[in-house]
């Protein structure tokens, strides 16, 4: 849809209509008698399910990656809580999605068909994003009266729920559309792609979760993994944003990289319509990467920084930790010195140095990625206003697709080829100018093959929320998230002589090798950590009306 037409989720119109012989039906509303008629009908319908898709926000913060806030589910500190959105509002969704299907079973109109296709693929959307945070959960496939025993279903295993977001997927890409086919008035709606990509991230996600588990159907969802993502792969509709020369992946998330070939699906923004003020977030609450981020990109031969061969320059001075290493890195941090032309920190000048107060001094590293160049929304009023940011946020693209791939078929035999590589990671690679990634090289300089692959995936997909549910699914979180939050090394560099750095306060928070600790004493139970605990008001519900649904282990 355009950029205008993707935000009218709702049309109020009035059809009357005179017939000879009485009707029961109110003439002047909107109906179930009097709707349901025509595609576009349907399309309206339909619209609503856009309404949640996620906006920017701070996920990566929930991880190891990013840091603002003591974060209650990165450091261990979660209790159960009488509400959640995250359950509330999908299931609204759900219901909503049922009910276009329900409405919709009996048409054969093949346009009809692609809008309950999209219906199947929200449906699936949402309950993904019940999967990932509380494991199996209630299924309700159909429309439910205020007094159906059916709303109180019990739980259904982890497996029966991503089987169902799977089925539901498979089916709707049958009706949905090519990206190529979309009309300029439809960019932005669910396509055929989209349904592909989300099925092969939830077989990744089940297939890994259960290979670190022991569970027995691990290579089914490889498999489905390995063959979703094919299919998009073959499919020819896509390819890696390129648009910006040697700095295409800077602008891929700007305005120059909406609705490129990367796009599968976007949360899709306008200006004066509904905007977004992310790039304030650097100069408030910030967003900012850690040194585990920092740490994680290659140097510019391909070696990771403690490799003894490494061309890495070490942190003495204000830029040496930046120099020489993977270009993704100055793409999503700001070296000191930067220049921009942010409200704060015009071009004339230097960004980045830590010397005016409303700076956030968590980490000392400041996110480049997301921050836009746009001088209208960036100087509009002294803060900006936040309707004048308009870049989409990239959901699902392109190259979380060729992660897939790779991922998948290395934990599918505990092996990858060198074409499977060159077809997935190292193109990735070759948008920026890294090395490409091969079996020789992980045995010529004593490398890990999963290491590497999940070092990629990280690099590339960084702060877009995607480290949470990566660490759970490999069941690692327990070690990554138990280790102390870090930042810039200040004792033996440049930083000890600005301040605020060299003042007693961020001395005091100094490790014994004199990087900043931004938080310490960190917690994860891996006997309940790894699912969070369902809404204990839903859980009352049930006990009030003599069901019982099952909380999640230990909470």
């Amino acid at each position: 849809m355009s950029k205008i037409q993707g935000f009218i989720c709702i049309v109020l119109f009035f059809s009357l209509s005179c017939k000879k012989q009485l009707s029961t039906v109110v003439q002047d509303s909107i109906t179930d008698e009097t709707f349901w008629k025509t595609p576009n009908d349907f399309k309206l319908a339909a619209n609503h399910l856009y309404n949640g898709l996620d906006r920017f926000g701070f996920e990566d913060t929930e991880s190891d990656i990013a840091f603002n806030f003591p974060n209650s589910i990165s450091n261990g500190n979660l209790q159960p809580s009488e509400t959640s959105s995250d359950w509330t509002n999908s299931y609204s969704y759900i219901r909503s999605a049922n009910n276009i299907l329900e409405k919709g079973a009996l048409n054969s109109d093949a346009e009809i068909k692609r809008y309950l296709a999209e219906a199947r693929f929200f449906r699936a959307w949402y309950y993904w994003k019940l999967l990932r945070i509380y494991g199996g959960v209630p299924l309700i496939t159909r429309v439910l009266d205020v007094d159906d025993p059916a709303l109180f279903a019990a739980r259904s295993s982890r497996t029966e729920t991503a089987d169902l977001i799977l089925k539901d997927l498979n089916e709707a890409v049958t009706d949905l559309p090519l990206q190529s086919a979309l009309p300029a008035s439809d960019v932005g709606r669910i396509t055929k792609g989209a349904a592909l990509s989300l099925m092969a991230r939830v077989a990744l996600f089940e297939g890994t979760w259960q290979k670190f588990r022991n569970g027995t159907s691990a290579g089914k969802y490889l498999d489905a993994a390995i063959a979703a993502s094919g299919l998009v792969m073959n499919s020819g509709g896509y390819s890696l944003y390129a648009g910006n020369a040697d700095q295409s992946y800077r602008y891929l998330f700007l305005e120059q990289g909406d609705d490129s070939r990367e796009t599968i699906l976007d949360r899709r923004y306008a200006r004066d319509i509904l905007g977004h003020d992310m790039p304030y977030q650097y100069d408030e609450t910030g967003y900012n990467p850690t040194k585990k981020m920092a740490d994680m990109y290659l140097d510019k031969n391909g070696l990771p920084i403690g490799n003894p061969g490494s061309l890495f320059h070490g942190y003495a001075t204000f830029s040496s930790e930046f120099q020489d290493r993977d270009p993704r890195m100055t793409m999503v941090m700001t070296i000191p010195g930067t220049l921009t032309n942010r409200v704060f920190f015009p071009v004339t000048k230097i960004a980045n140095w830590p010397d005016k107060p409303q700076r956030n001094f968590n980490t000392g590293y400041i996110l480049y990625k997301f921050m836009s160049e746009d001088p209208f929304a960036n100087n509009t009023g002294q803060y900006g206003d936040e309707s004048k940011f308009d870049y989409d946020r990239h959901l699902i693209r392109y190259a979380e697709v060729l992660l897939i791939y790779a991922e998948a078929s290395f934990e599918k035999n505990d092996a990858i080829t060198d074409q499977e590589l060159n077809e997935s990671v190292n193109k990735i690679r070759d948008r920026v100018h890294m090395p490409h990634l091969s079996n020789a090289f992980i045995a010529a300089n004593g490398l890990d093959m999963r290491t590497e692959i999940r070092r990629e995936r990280t690099v590339e997909l960084a702060l877009e929320g995607f480290r949470y549910d990566d660490l759970r699914r490999w069941k690692t979180a327990e070690i990554e998230l138990r280790q102390d939050i870090k930042g810039i090394k200040i004792r033996g560099a440049e930083w000890a002589s600005r301040a605020p750095y060299g003042d007693p306060a961020y001395l005091g928070r100094i490790d014994a090798e004199g990087f900043l600790i931004a938080e310490t004493n960190r917690r994860f139970d891996a006997g309940k950590d790894y699912l969070q605990p369902l809404p204990v008001r839903e859980i009352a519900f049930y006990t009030a009306s003599g069901y019982k649904l099952e909380q999640n282990p230990n909470w």
